[in-house]
């Protein structure tokens, strides 16, 4: 029997394989993991769906696959489970809901329908949910070009031949010989000019590449830049950091502020919502989900704090580790990846002061942390040494103006100063 690749989950409908757990001639067991996945920033293992000897492996690290893609094919096995369900737990990858989601990006030219021609007779490849999609749509799929392997059709597909549709029916023709075509990549040798060497871009970093340069090409950034007196929050933070320790969690200076981030953005809630492009409408929500980047050496990926709001220091403290720990790991789930409402990154730990975060879209705001540093500051006329620390916070600014994003930071700071031993305090 062919084993193929399973449902990943509603919206996800293809991957690239990191690592091969098998290799020809290989016993397999039932559920026995035979690769991993990576579909957007999650690594997912994709089990066998039955038992047998690997007779041909036909993916290679490296590879992109769809679903319903041929991965191996197992001798001594029933032909009747060769469609595996969709992994549980961490191999599930489900439907995307507020995670950017990167388009597909069309050449401008293309404003007409571009049509593919498949063979007389032949209804072309595509899942059951693209199929139900178009045809609630109305959409011939004989009219629509696949871009996966073979011409399989998938989502992203779909939803650009759906663009050019939008684009040919309200884009003003222009004059014949008028030059529309978009700027083109252009590969330069530079060689010519010395040694070199090159290395492909990761899926991770393509994902990273993809999601910052459409955030920053269509959300208008300002950045609000200060300086947060954190003398005491520190004091604090040393005092009550070993009993932390002893439970099992870090108390870190990033359990504070996803702390006072939520107490804020309850005060300031524009902060927590997001703009609805499709329909111009502000989203507000109820939750306050926060995202932390996290540096991998494989690069920024981004886990997401739920109910940061409802949870004391220790959880928060707990999670956070765990969490970031994951993410270097590669073990982190899609959906810890998901349904952010607001990111905080901390380069405090590095090194280096100001800097302009981009937002990650669909989110309205992110806050950028640099590293604090000692600095004279008169205070009651005396000039005493404060540990301060640089903020930047970067806003849409279709959706929050300038005097909004000040009132935020006066009163982030303002909660930094509040905290006081009982709300550390372990019960």
């Amino acid at each position: 029997m062919d084993v193929r690749l399973p449902k990943l989950g509603e919206g996800a409908e293809s991957g690239t394989v990191v690592s091969i757990s098998v290799k020809e001639g290989d016993t397999l067991a039932k559920g026995q993991t035979i690769l991993e996945l990576e579909n957007e920033k999650a690594v997912a293992p994709i089990p066998s769906p039955a038992a047998g000897k690997v007779a041909k492996l036909r993916v290679k690290e490296g590879d992109k696959l769809s679903v319903g893609q041929v991965i191996l094919t197992l001798d001594g096995a029933a032909a009747a489970t060769a469609e595996a369900p969709a992994p549980a737990g961490r191999a599930a990858l489900p439907r995307r809901h507020a995670e950017p989601q990167a388009e597909e990006s069309e050449p401008e030219e293309q404003l007409e329908p571009e049509e593919a021609e498949p063979p007389s007779g032949l209804s072309p490849a595509a899942s059951p949910s693209v199929r139900k999609l178009a045809r609630e749509l109305g959409i011939d799929l004989t009219r629509v070009r696949g871009t996966e392997h073979g011409g399989r059709i998938v989502m992203a597909d779909l939803r650009a031949y759906i663009q050019r549709l939008q684009k040919s029916a309200v884009q003003p023709k222009t004059e014949v010989g008028t030059d529309r075509r978009a700027v083109r990549a252009e590969s330069i040798d530079f060689s010519k000019w010395g040694s070199i060497t090159k290395k492909v871009l990761t899926p991770l970093r393509k994902t990273i590449s993809e999601r910052l340069s459409q955030s920053w090409s269509t959300i208008p950034h300002v950045t609000q830049f200060d300086e947060i007196d954190i003398t005491e929050l520190n004091e604090l933070r040393k005092k009550h950091a070993p009993i932390y320790e002893k439970k099992g969690a870090r108390l870190t200076l990033t359990s504070f502020v996803l702390k006072a981030v939520a107490q804020v953005l309850k005060k300031h809630p524009i902060f927590n919502a997001s703009l609805d492009e499709a329909t111009q409408e502000i989203v507000s929500k109820e939750y306050i989900h926060i995202g932390v980047a996290v540096d991998t050496e494989q690069g920024l990926i981004v886990p997401v704090i739920r109910d940061v709001d409802k949870k004391n220091l220790f959880d928060l403290s707990k999670e956070l580790n765990d969490l970031a720990e994951k993410a270097r790991a590669r073990k982190v789930t899609l959906e810890e990846l998901q349904g952010g409402t607001f990111t905080i990154s901390n380069q405090g730990g590095i090194g280096g002061a100001h800097f302009t975060p981009i937002i990650n879209k669909p989110e309205a705001a992110i806050l950028g942390l640099g590293r604090g540093a000692l600095k004279p500051v008169v205070r009651e006329g005396k000039i005493e040494p404060r540990l301060l620390m640089p903020i930047g916070l970067s806003y849409d600014h279709r959706l929050i103006d300038g005097a909004s994003a000040a009132r935020f930071v006066v009163d982030l700071a303002q909660a930094f100063r509040a905290f006081k031993d009982q709300d550390v305090i372990l019960r």
